[in-house]
This record gives C-alpha cells, structure tokens and sequence, in this order.
C-alpha cells in the first residue's frame, strides 16, 4: 500500500505503508535460522537411517548409509533447505544463493521437505500396515523437517502492512512467499561465465525433467512432484531464476542452443523405452499446444476445436504412408507425407476460417467447438455404410509403417556413441527438429509487424480496425497457421502411435492431447510465451502419464488445478511483461481520491488497486 504524505511546500510524496511482518512463530531472528539449519540437518542425516524394515515398500529404504528412492528426494530438499538458511549467515559463496535478499525461500524449501517425508510416513503406514512399520530414520527425517519448517515460520519476511490486522496472516504470508522478489544488481560477469552458467542451468533442467519421467513407481512421482514443486518455487522466489532469465534474454542465440543441446540429450538418459516415448508424446502435445498459442496466445481468438486440426494432418499422413489398411493404397516418401498433413490441415484452417472468423468471443467458441466434434463424428462415419469407406470409421488406419529417412529406420534401435537408441528415442529426435521449426516460425511470427498486428487484436480488435489493421485477414493468417502447424505435429503422431482412430481427437478425454487440455496447456504455461506452452503441456502429459491411478478423477483434479491457477497465477507458469503487468500490482499511484490530508489538498494513492 502506497500512500501519499503532505510536505513543507504542499506537495505529497508517496510512502510505503510496508512493516516488517511479526513472525508466525514468535522466535529471536538468531534462534530461529539456527533451529531451522538444525532441523535441516536433522532430517539429512535421517535419509542415511533405514525408513522401514520390509523391501515390500517400493525403493528399498531399508538399507543404512545408503538413500534410496523417496529418501533421496527429502535429502536434497533437507540440503537446498540448509543452503537457503546458511546464505542467512553471510557465509562468503553462499551469498549468491538469495540475491532477493529473502527468507521465503527458506520457509518454502522447509515446507517441501515436511511435505515429502510427511507423504512417505504415510504411504508407508497405508501400504505396510500401520506406523509400527516406521524404523527410526523416518522418524529422525519427519522430526528434523517438522523442527526446520518452525524454525523457518520464524523468521521475519517483510509483508505489505495490512491496516486492518496490523500485519500479514498465515495464509498472506505463504502467498506473498509465492511471489518473486527484484533480486539487486549482480555483478558484471564474463561473457564465457555466463554462458556457463546458461549451459548449467539447462542442464540442472535436463536432470529434473529426465528423473521425473524416469521414476518408476507412482509413489516415487508424487514426492517427486512436492519436492520439485516447492523446491522450484524457492528457488524462483529466492531470485535465481530472475538472474538467469536476464543472462538468456543477453545470450539469447546461445540460450536457445543450450535448450536444443539439452533435449537432444534427452534420449540418452532413458533407458526404458516407455519412458522415452512419453517424452516423445510430450514433445507432440507442446507442439501442437505452441500452435495454438498462435490463435489464442497472439490473436486472441477462443478455439475449442483446435484437435481436430491434428487430427486432419494425422490422417492425411496415415492414408498416404502406404498402410495396408488405407483406402487410398499410396506410400508417399516421408517429405511428401509431411507435406501433405501440413497441406491438408492448412486448407481445412481457411476453410473454417473463412465464414467464421467474423464471429467473435463465445460465438466464435461455440463454432469451432462444433467443427471438432463434427470432423471427430465424420471420421466415424466415413465406414463404407454411413458414407463412403474412406477412414475404416471406428476402426481407423492401424499397421502405419514407420518412418524411413535416407536410409535410416526409426522403427529400428540404432547404436550412437555406445548407447542404444530405441524407436521411440528415434521418434522423440524427429519430433524435437519439428517443435525446432515450430518455435522458429512463433518466434519470427510474434516479432513481426504480423505478430504486432495479432497483439493489437487481442487487445481491442475495434481499436486496431480504427487503426487501419485488417482483422479479418489477418485472423485469418493466424487460423491457418495454427493448423497448419497442428498438421505438420499430427503427421509424427500417426507414425509413432502406429494407427489413427476418431477416438484420439476429441474436446476432452481421459488422455491428452484433446481440446480441452491444449488450450489448458496454453493457459497454464502462459499465453504468448514461447516456453509457456512447452512447460504447460509437459506437465499436463505427464502427471496423468505417470499417475495412471488417479484417471478416474483425472477431470477433477484438472478443474481444481486451473481454479487454483485463475486465483493465484492468472497469467500462467511463464509470463510476458505485458501479463504481470495486466494481473499484477505495478506499483504505480492510482488516481487520488477525495479523502483531505491535514493541510487541506487532497492526494491519497493506492498503487495498483
């Protein structure tokens, strides 16, 4: 809260009304930073205790001297968490570590390793019988996370003042936790130390990305989604990635090199081929997902129909790729197929556009929601009895051969650099060069007089009409670009699921990529953003992926999950400035209100209201 105060001279200055927040635990400063780096490095040290007696517990904790399985995901929260309190301290290397110069990352990092040990405790009571299974290096980790989150509770975190209460509650506090600090002016690094710390960030990312797709149970994923969770929101909220960003947007040619680096290595740390193909998958739905971005993230335009686009491209390569099952009884080489997906979903962009595209908000919603449920039925029809035996109905275009590219089979596992690399690794390199082009064509796009244009719609089509910009045309442009893009994604997916059937490409469904779940995954990532869209999609594809259990409630938990988005993070993981600055408090002094200051003139502003 900014308030303005009266001067000397009868002018008002601006003043924060900010108050350094009363501790939740009432704890000296010294005490409590000391209690939260004992509890830290009690709950460490208990990683190395056996968690239980019995190996029927997934992981084998117990074994002594040696963590394994969920024991290894509370030692690293335990250790991020002594970090985070010991930089406190003003200990001379750690001090890089908050250049927000905040304890909250402190209390979130705590919070994540009580959550993590306190979900093993209890899964391994659920499944083993009862907390007697529980041996003594679980109760070592729970207590020693329990005693770390007290002490980070009382720490002091400057909050806004709150003039009703006098100072932030619980639940203010955990929230403005949540929000990332302006860390201070780094220091001028060398360029070759820059970019190194640009290569080690992608490759601290590989790791995570990689660990998460490769566990192996679903016990194992759920702590890994709490510790990375909490663990990535300190690590934001302590300001490290606020430094890294401003390093990216400096190298932004090396950045986007370092990313491609790093995906290509991808495949080489999978092992199990299941695994490689989620990532495979993952690669498709984020592709798809950043062509959408295009029609909703640049121009603004609500489209419920967007699969069905996919759906185009993936047949048209699945008639023309020389199946036995296929009505056509063609086998285009792999370009002509690609092509001919791209073509096909183009011409069905502007054949949809073109009379729809007058419409506007829930309208032009309520169209393209009924050409995706109308292709989805017409492919069912298309059987030989309803119409003509075009796509099989139902049944679809099974047996797609794969994929052969001067010679090289996709469908063989192949030896590079002494490690096998199996189809669906085959699969994932040739879908990563695809969302290559993709993020090359958004990137040329958004930066143009085009993309310009798009934005300008977005905002206010009638003001950009005013202004001499052809919204029909280029919303246009936009809708056949973004099938296009679809086509050429749904093309890979026809080969790397082997059939195509109507059933895969619906408004929504248990499993991705489906309508509802694409514009999810451009909402939740972030609109207009490049790496949005590919964040939003990864984590959309493989929670249900990795967590086959929860499918029944899989819809629930997703209508839960973007409520709780629209509250706490309406402009998504990843946000353009223009974004924050929509949803955000900018801390600019809002018009002044008629409440009189003591002299007489009037001049009370609130910053962001």
């Amino acid at each position: 809260m900014t308030t303005k105060t009266p001067t000397t001279d009868g002018t008002a200055t601006a003043k924060a009304d900010t108050a350094p927040a009363t501790p939740l635990v009432p704890l000296p400063h010294a005490a409590a930073r000391a209690i939260t780096v004992a509890g830290s490095a009690l709950a460490l040290v208990g990683t190395f205790l056996a968690w239980t007696w019995t190996d029927e517990f997934p992981g084998n904790l117990t074994v002594t001297g040696y963590p394994g399985g969920l024991q290894v995901l509370t030692l690293v929260g335990a250790a991020l968490t002594l970090l985070f309190a010991l930089s406190g301290y003003g200990i001379r290397g750690l001090g890089w570590l908050t250049p927000g110069g905040t304890n909250s990352p402190v209390v979130l990092s705590a919070l994540g390793v009580l959550g993590t040990t306190g979900y093993t405790m209890g899964a391994i009571s659920q499944e083993l019988g009862g907390l007697v299974n529980l041996e003594p290096g679980a109760w070592v980790s729970g207590i020693g996370s329990l005693v770390a989150v007290v002490g980070a509770l009382g720490l002091p975190v400057d909050q806004p003042y709150d003039k009703d209460t006098g100072r932030p509650g619980p639940w203010g506090r955990f929230r403005h936790s949540l929000t990332a600090p302006e860390p201070g002016r780094a220091e001028e690094l060398p360029s070759w130390a820059e970019i190194l710390i640009i290569a080690a960030g992608f490759g601290a990312g590989l790791y995570v990305f990689a660990y998460g797709i490769g566990t192996e149970y679903s016990e194992l994923f759920v702590g890994f989604l709490i510790t990375a969770g909490f663990g990535f929101t300190a690590v934001t909220r302590a300001g490290l990635l606020k430094r890294l960003s401003a390093l990216t947007a400096k190298h932004r040619n090396v950045t986007l090199a370092a990313a491609f680096v790093a995906a290509i290595c991808f495949p080489f740390t999978q092992s199990n081929d299941q695994f490689a193909l989620i990532g495979a998958n993952i690669l498709i739905f984020a592709t798809v997902a950043l062509g959408l971005n295009v029609v909703v993230g640049l121009a603004g335009l609500l489209d419920l129909g967007y699969v069905a686009f996919l759906g185009v491209g993936a047949y048209a390569a699945a008639l023309v790729s020389g199946s036995p099952q296929s009505s056509i009884g063609v086998h285009f080489p792999f370009w002509a197929a690609v092509l001919t997906g791209a073509l096909a979903s183009l011409v069905f962009g502007v054949v949809i556009g073109a009379p729809t595209l007058r419409l506007r908000g829930d309208y032009l919603a309520i169209v393209t929601l009924g050409f995706g449920e109308i292709f989805r039925i017409t492919m069912n029809n298309l059987n030989g009895n309803s119409g003509p035996d075009v796509t099989n109905g139902s049944n679809g275009i099974p047996n797609i051969p794969d994929l052969e590219i001067f010679g090289f089979n996709l469908g063989l596992p192949h030896n590079v650099l002494g490690h096998e690399l199996t189809r669906s690794g085959n699969y994932y390199l040739l879908m990563l060069l695809f969302t290559a082009i993709v993020v090359l064509v958004f990137r040329r796009s958004a930066e143009s007089r085009i993309g310009r244009a798009w934005v300008a719609i977005r905002e206010d089509e009638t003001a950009a009409t005013a202004m001499g910009i052809n919204g029909f045309r280029l919303k246009l442009l936009a809708f056949a670009l973004g099938a296009c893009l679809a086509g050429l994604a749904g093309t890979v997916q026809a080969h790397v699921s082997y059939s195509v059937t109507p059933e895969q490409y619906q408004f929504a469904g248990s499993v991705p990529p489906n309508s509802a779940f694409l514009l999810a995954a451009v909402i939740l990532g972030g609109m207009g953003t490049i790496s949005g869209p590919l964040i939003g999609a990864a984590l959309l594809y493989l929670i249900p992926a990795k967590l086959q259990f929860m499918a029944e409630y899989q819809l629930l938990l997703f209508g839960a999950a973007l409520m709780l988005l629209m509250r706490f993070r309406p402009e998504g993981l990843v946000a353009d400035r223009r974004k924050q600055l929509e949803f955000h408090d900018t801390g600019q002094l809002d018009v002044p209100d008629d409440k009189p200051l003591p002299d007489g003139a009037t001049g009370v502003a609130k910053a962001g209201a």
